[in-house]
């Protein structure tokens, strides 16, 4: 086998701190003032050669609040008939923007940094529907500046350390992956989470975390099919998902809004299987249990909220002139978005962003 995704500078087993700079400060802008945003913008600060320049809200006193707590030099809320992230998009000293705005808000508001020259962090997922994420490379290409989904899960050191470890052939032919990710989220219609207009389910808030552990070790799959449910508002609250391999292996992914389960991954093998610790997201130690022999745990210090990592990469392509990361393709995920695209329509789960495009 061979690593399906590459393993960022800062995460290899030589590595530097990922707080260190590698190379000039970038000047950054945060869209929103949530509490993704929160904590992003707490390990945003620890980077050496980070500057927290901007951030926007639809209110400009909640955008001026979060910036005077998180040390941000400017802040614009809604004015004029502009919303707070174009005018901050205007701010010729914001050099790359970091979206945490609800699903169904990223396309519109990655696709007015792109036009207006600002390099882009995303958060997962990238946008509703592969359509959109078609388009958003185009004008990252288009506009030469850089673009990346933010699935902090991929630039994580305990979890290259763990594919580093299916690549050595240690656990021998893979034979089955299954991982889960949920928790009892209390029904509230104008949360983010069931909100159709805001891309509310499990599938989208959820899928990315068990499916990088089977696009990690796997690849994309030969098949997927997807069995869910659904609420009277058309929300996904559940979730499995098993994909198929030309070479028989399989995947069983759970998401669901409505359980709480062990939030693992379990790699399974001809010669051993590995185990990673909860949350699978953001792994601090997993377990290889070979066939023969002794069983061992490796372990994993957390740097900041470990959000560090994906900010040192994209901080690092910035400064390098690259357009996008090795470890976060745009191939990636706009066929992610594609595989998500398929599983939604089994599902019977649409937006509002499908029928529009």
């Amino acid at each position: 086998m061979s690593l399906r995704f590459p393993t960022p500078p800062c995460a290899a087993p030589d590595a530097v701190s990922p707080l260190a700079a590698t190379g000039r400060p970038v000047r950054w802008g945060v869209v929103s003032t949530g509490r993704i945003a929160a904590t992003v913008t707490g390990d945003l600060a620890l980077l050496e050669d980070s500057v927290l320049q901007a951030v926007s809200s639809r209110q400009a006193d909640r955008a001026a609040a979060f910036a005077a707590e998180h040390g941000f030099a400017s802040s614009y809320g809604d004015d004029g008939g502009r919303t707070g992230h174009e005018l901050m998009f205007g701010d010729p000293a914001v050099e790359a923007v970091y979206i945490a705005t609800p699903h169904g808000q990223h396309f519109e508001v990655a696709r007015a940094a792109l036009a207006a020259g600002k390099h882009v962090v995303c958060e997962k997922s990238l946008t509703i529907n592969a359509a959109e994420a078609l388009e958003l490379v185009g004008l990252a290409r288009e506009h030469g500046v850089f673009l990346m989904e933010a699935v902090w899960t991929r630039f994580l050191p305990a979890v290259h350390r763990a594919l580093e470890v299916v690549d050595s052939g240690e656990l021998g032919e893979i034979a089955w992956i299954r991982a889960d990710l949920g928790f009892p989220a209390p029904y509230d219609p104008a949360w983010r989470l069931w909100d159709p207009a805001a891309g509310g389910g499990a599938l989208l808030d959820l899928a990315v975390y068990p499916l990088t552990w089977a696009l990690g070790v796997l690849g994309f799959p030969r098949s997927v099919q997807a069995v869910g449910v659904l609420n009277d508002d058309g929300v996904d609250t559940q979730e499995s998902l098993t994909l198929g391999y030309a070479s028989g292996a399989q995947a069983q992914l759970m998401c669901s809004l409505t359980g709480a389960g062990p939030r693992e991954a379990v790699i399974a093998g001809s010669k051993g299987w590995l185990r990673t610790g909860a949350p699978l997201n953001n792994p601090s130690f997993f377990e290889v249990h070979p066939a023969e022999g002794p069983a061992r745990t490796e372990r994993f210090e957390p740097v900041g909220r470990n959000y560090v990592y994906e900010l040192r990469e994209a901080t690092r392509c910035i400064q390098q002139g690259l357009f996008e990361s090795p470890t976060m393709s745009w191939a990636d995920s706009v066929d992610t978005m594609r595989l998500l695209d398929g599983a939604r329509n089994q599902l019977g789960v649409s937006y509002l962003n499908d029928r529009i495009r």
